[in-house]
C-alpha cells in the first residue's frame, strides 16, 4: 500500500513538474510583495502600482531598465520655451479595444489628472498643465504649456499614462478601476485582488508583439511563502527577497539572486505643530541622535541597506553629497531633550506600515526600543499598508515610517508631495503624514520652482534639501533599501532588475 502511494505522489509531482515546465515556455509568474490597489492608472501613485500599469498603459515617454527617458506614444520632443514643451506623437498606434490613439486622448488624460482622488493622485502634476493642442492643425504634433516653469516635466511623463478619452468618458470609476484599457505591450484579462493579475501579450502592440505570450504578478507577503513559491518554481521571478532569509536562497542551486542599490530611502516624518515636543528642533534633533541606525541595519536589515543622510538618491537632482548623519550619540540626545524641557522625555505614537517595506514592523519595533532609552515612551501603531496610507492621505500623524524615491528624479517634486504645507487645492503635501509645515522650505521649494536651467535649479534643490536636513531636521533619515530578486534557474527567464523596480514584461524573454 505504502508503495502504491508512494507511486502515485511521485506521478503527480512528475504531472505537477510538466505543468510547470509548460507554463514557463510562453508564460512568465512574479511574485511581488506589495499588489496593485486600482486598475486606474491615476489612482495611485505608488511604484507598486505604477510598476502593474507600466505594462498596461504607454505614456509620451518611458524609461529604459537603467532609466535614461525614451521615445513612446511620442516619437520626440523639445522644449519650445519656459512653459511649452512640443511632442510629435506616434501614428498608427491603437488601444486594446481597437480604438486609434489621437492626440485628443492626451488632451483629455491629462485634463483627468486634475480631479480629485479617487480619479486621480497625481493632483498637483496635473495642476501643472494649462493647455493641450495641435500646432497649427497638424493631429500629431501637440503643445503643453505648463502653468509654470516645470523643468522635470518631461522627466515624469513615462508615469503619466494615456487614457482613451472615448472608452473612459463611458464608464464608471468602478469600471476603470477593475478593467483597464490601454496601448501597452499586455492586454488586462484578469484580477483576483489579493490573489493574482493575469496579462497577455499585446500581438498589435506599435512595438512589436512581446516574446512572452502570458504575465502574471501574484502578490505574496509572508517571507517564508516567498521563500517556498520561489524554490519550487511556483514563480518565476521573486521581487525583494526576504533579508532574513537572503542567505538560504543564494546557497539554492536552483536559484540565481541578482542585487542592486537601490533608490528607496526609508526615514521617518515628525510633526511640528506648535505646543507639541516635535515642534523644538531641539527634540527632533535628540530624536535622530538617540536612532542608532547602523545597529537596526546590522541587525534588523542583515546588512542588506545603506545609510541615508536624506531624501533623495545620488541620481536625483538636488541630492547633496554634502549632507552628512547626525552621530548615534545617546548622551548628547538625552542632554538636547533637557534643554527643551523634556528632561524626563515624552510620550509619543509612530505609525508605520507592517506590510510595505522591508522590515518595516521590525524596523519600528528597534526605533521604540532605542527612543525608550533616551526617555521617550513611543506607543508603536503598526498597521496593514491598505490602513495606513490612508491616515497619511489624512495629515494627522505624529511620528510615521514611510519610503520614498521620485521617479522623476527631481527633489522639487519629492518635497511637493512630502514636505511642503499641506494645500489639497493645489495638490501639495499630499503624503504630508504630519502636516509638517515650515514657511521658509515653502519659499525656497516657490523659488526653485520657476528655473528654467536644470543647473541652477539643481543648486536651489541642494540649498532646499540642506535646510531641510541640516538646520530644520524636517525628517529623520534611516536607510535605502536593496533591490533583490531571485530567479527561479530551469524556468529561464532573462530579466534585468530597472532602477525603477518596476516590473516590465515587455523587457523580458524565456530561453537563450
Amino acid at each position: 500500500m505504502k508503495k502504491a502511494v508512494a507511486l502515485i505522489l511521485l506521478g503527480l509531482l512528475v504531472v505537477g513538474l510538466a505543468g510547470l515546465v509548460g507554463v514557463a515556455k510562453d508564460t512568465i509568474i512574479v511574485g511581488v510583495g506589495a499588489p496593485p490597489r486600482t486598475m486606474n492608472p491615476y489612482g495611485s501613485d505608488s511604484d507598486a502600482n505604477l510598476s502593474v500599469m507600466s505594462n498596461i498603459f504607454d505614456g509620451l515617454l518611458q524609461r529604459d531598465a537603467n532609466g535614461d527617458l525614451m521615445p513612446a506614444l511620442a516619437t520626440s520632443w523639445e522644449r519650445i520655451d519656459a512653459l511649452t514643451w512640443r511632442f510629435h506623437l506616434r501614428k498608427g498606434v491603437k488601444f486594446h479595444n481597437g480604438n486609434d490613439f489621437t492626440w485628443e486622448d492626451v488632451k483629455f488624460s491629462m485634463e483627468r489628472l486634475k480631479q480629485p482622488y479617487p480619479v486621480s493622485e497625481f493632483l498637483a502634476f496635473g495642476n501643472l498643465i494649462k493647455s493641450v493642442e495641435m500646432v497649427n492643425g497638424d493631429p500629431w504634433t501637440i503643445d503643453i504649456v505648463t502653468t509654470v516653469p516645470t523643468s522635470y516635466f518631461d522627466q515624469n511623463l513615462h508615469q503619466i499614462f494615456i487614457m482613451d478619452k472615448e472608452s473612459t468618458e463611458n464608464r464608471s470609476i468602478g469600471e476603470i478601476g477593475e478593467n483597464p484599457i490601454g496601448t501597452g505591450a499586455y492586454k488586462f484579462v484578469k484580477w483576483v485582488k489579493g490573489s493574482y493579475l493575469k496579462l497577455e501579450a499585446n500581438e498589435n502592440y506599435w512595438g512589436g508583439a512581446p516574446s512572452v505570450k502570458y504575465a502574471e504578478f501574484r502578490p505574496i507577503t509572508e517571507p517564508s511563502t516567498r521563500v517556498a513559491a520561489i524554490s519550487t518554481g511556483t514563480v518565476d521571478i521573486l521581487q525583494d527577497v526576504p533579508v532574513e532569509l537572503f542567505n538560504s536562497i543564494a546557497k539554492n542551486p536552483s536559484l540565481q539572486v541578482i542585487t542592486r542599490p537601490a533608490r528607496r530611502s526609508i526615514w521617518l516624518g515628525l510633526g511640528n505643530k506648535p505646543g507639541t515636543p516635535t515642534s523644538d528642533v531641539r527634540v527632533r534633533k535628540a530624536m535622530y541622535m538617540a536612532i542608532n541606525e547602523q545597529e537596526i541595519i546590522d541587525k534588523v536589515m542583515f546588512g542588506h541597506a545603506d545609510l541615508c543622510s536624506q531624501i533623495p538618491d545620488p541620481p536625483t537632482v538636488g541630492y547633496d553629497a554634502s549632507i552628512k548623519r547626525l552621530p548615534y550619540d545617546p548622551a548628547q540626545a538625552k542632554k538636547l531633550l533637557a534643554e527643551a524641557g523634556y528632561p524626563d522625555g515624552f510620550m509619543i505614537t509612530l505609525t508605520g506600515p507592517n506590510d510595505r517595506y522591508v522590515r518595516d514592523e521590525q524596523i519600528e519595533q528597534a526605533i521604540v526600543t532605542q527612543l525608550s532609552k533616551v526617555g521617550i515612551k513611543v506607543t508603536l501603531d503598526s498597521k496593514p499598508k491598505a490602513v495606513y496610507f490612508p491616515e497619511v492621505d489624512a495629515h494627522k500623524l505624529e511620528f510615521y515610517l514611510i519610503g520614498w524615491f521620485d521617479g522623476s528624479y527631481d527633489f522639487g517634486r519629492s518635497f511637493s508631495k512630502l514636505l511642503h504645507s499641506v494645500d489639497k487645492d493645489a495638490g501639495l503635501g499630499g503624503l504630508n503624514g504630519s502636516g509638517y509645515s515650515d514657511p521658509t522650505l515653502d519659499k525656497l521649494f516657490e523659488a526653485s520652482s520657476g528655473i528654467i536651467n536644470p543647473q541652477l535649479r539643481g543648486q536651489e534643490l541642494q540649498i532646499l534639501n540642506k535646510v531641510a536636513m541640516d538646520e530644520k531636521i524636517a525628517i529623520i533619515p534611516l536607510h535605502y533599501q536593496e533591490d533583490s530578486y531571485a530567479i527561479y534557474k530551469a524556468s529561464g527567464v532573462n530579466f534585468t532588475p530597472r532602477s525603477d523596480t518596476w516590473v516590465v514584461f515587455k523587457d523580458m524573454s524565456i530561453g537563450k
